[in-house]
């Protein structure tokens, strides 16, 4: 496994300013962005890396020998950090400087696309010969492949950091998912978030984003609302452990309650989320993402749990209770086409992927639909871990085939805005933060069956 740690650069002029930075290098980090990236630094400390690269512009570079000088003696010895110009931000060569209020007022149509169709946005740009045609976003994925392409055969099985900006993080996120460039928006990277990506191989081979956009680090709960946030915040959590996620045994719909361990990750989910002002929340009606809700909501005594079957786990039928070299026996090459091509499996008197997702997404719709006829920000929703990896695929316009490519722990909180009401596209702000269950930025929560 090659595991890929993606930081954006700390807060620079640009960003308090509001202007558009693209690839011009005049905006350097600011006060605030050298601290948060020492903060990332030492989030990082214990993690050993084979290689940093960071993108050329000083705002990034900056931030990589920051973190850098807090890494340990170890591993700041051996390490030498590369530049990259295929980690160079989105080139938006109009745009460049402007506040992002001018560019609206004077490139309105453009804004408009790129806002809501950001693969259209198209640029003339002036040249000594005439001018040239320019996809900004096309461009951004097509230069995010080739990063991956060069990289990751070059680091096979190793530990290696990047630091780049919001732009190209989202894209070789994006690349590395399949997620579309119509989708460059949905994905969000705040200054000095991490990432963590694990490769199984080249590009187009398996892949885990194993979370994405972690915040604690600097004193963040969660992701702050974007202004002009009209819509509603899901807080999406997976159900603690129980003894059969700790066994390895598939649980599927059969009823089985939290064990202890369980009941205390809800309990530091629960703390996680103390201060954050929820308005509502849902539950799966199976126990153990139910009594994890009321765990958590132990700090919301005013909220009222709404428990719905749509967001049940998936039914392993036949499989259910039993251990996967059970499954291997009797159902022989099954356990490896659920884990290769699962939307293709039917589960013995169970159901397929495409069925969790039809009844999943419409409890979801109806969650979102009556949050914002009610006015209400921001929900918890408990839920599976089969639930929540349709969910996301969804959220990302996915198909069920990319199942696998998200990680959801026992006790993690991923956050799906939807800052433009339901008729925006959604925008995942975090996925599966676990660092509330005492693993700092890697996820050591047990995998377990579903």
């Amino acid at each position: 496994m090659t595991r890929v740690i993606i930081v954006r650069h700390g807060q620079s002029t640009y960003n308090t300013e509001k202007r558009v930075q693209g690839r011009i290098d005049a905006s350097t980090i600011t006060e605030k962005g050298r601290n948060d990236a020492s903060l990332v630094g030492k989030a990082l400390s214990n993690i050993q890396f084979n290689a940093i690269y960071s993108s050329p512009l000083q705002r990034a570079k900056e931030t990589a020998d920051i973190i850098q000088s807090e890494l340990t003696i170890h591993s700041r010895e051996s390490l030498v950090g590369q530049t990259s110009h295929k980690l160079l931000e989105i080139d938006l060569p109009l745009w460049e400087k402007m506040l992002t209020a001018d560019v609206k007022q004077k490139f309105a149509d453009d804004y408009r696309t790129w806002k809501e169709r950001p693969h259209e946005l198209r640029m003339l740009v002036p040249e000594t010969e005439g001018t040239r045609e320019h996809f900004p976003v096309l461009a951004l994925y097509e230069q995010a492949r080739q990063f991956w392409q060069e990289i990751l055969s070059r680091h096979q099985g190793q530990t290696i950091l990047i630091v780049g900006h919001n732009g190209i993080n989202r894209a070789l996120i994006s690349t590395a998912l399949s997620i579309s460039p119509s989708r460059y928006h949905s994905i969000q990277q705040s200054n000095c978030g991490i990432s963590v990506l694990n490769f199984s191989g080249g590009l187009g081979e398996p892949v885990q984003l194993e979370s994405m956009n972690q915040t604690q680090h600097l004193g963040e709960t969660l992701p702050s609302l974007r202004p002009n946030h009209q819509g509603v915040r899901l807080l999406l959590v997976r159900h603690g452990e129980t003894e059969w996620n700790r066994q390895g045994r598939f649980q599927g719909q059969i009823d089985i309650p939290l064990n202890d361990n369980g009941r205390l990750q809800a309990q530091k989910a629960g703390e996680f989320l103390k201060l954050v002002a929820i308005d509502f929340a849902v539950s799966s009606s199976m126990l153990r993402p139910k009594e994890t809700a009321e765990i958590i909501l132990e700090h919301h005594k005013s909220v009222k749990l709404d428990l719905v079957d749509g967001l049940r786990e998936i039914s392993h039928g036949l499989w259910e209770g039993k251990f996967e070299k059970e499954i291997e026996q009797e159902y022989p090459g099954e356990l490896e086409r659920w884990r290769t091509i699962p939307a293709e499996v039917q589960m013995p008197e169970g159901e397929n992927l495409q069925q969790v997702c039809d009844r999943s997404i419409v409890a979801w719709q109806s969650i979102v639909e009556t949050a914002i006829s009610n006015q209400l920000q921001t929900g918890l929703v408990v839920a599976h871990d089969a639930t929540n990896k349709t969910l996301l695929c969804q959220i990302l316009g996915l198909p069920s085939e990319n199942f696998w490519n998200f990680r959801q722990g026992n006790g993690a909180i991923s956050v799906i805005d939807y800052p433009s009401g339901l008729h925006g596209l959604p925008v995942l702000q975090a996925m599966n933060i676990t660092t509330h269950l005492g693993g700092g930025v890697l996820d050591k929560t047990a995998a377990g069956a579903l």
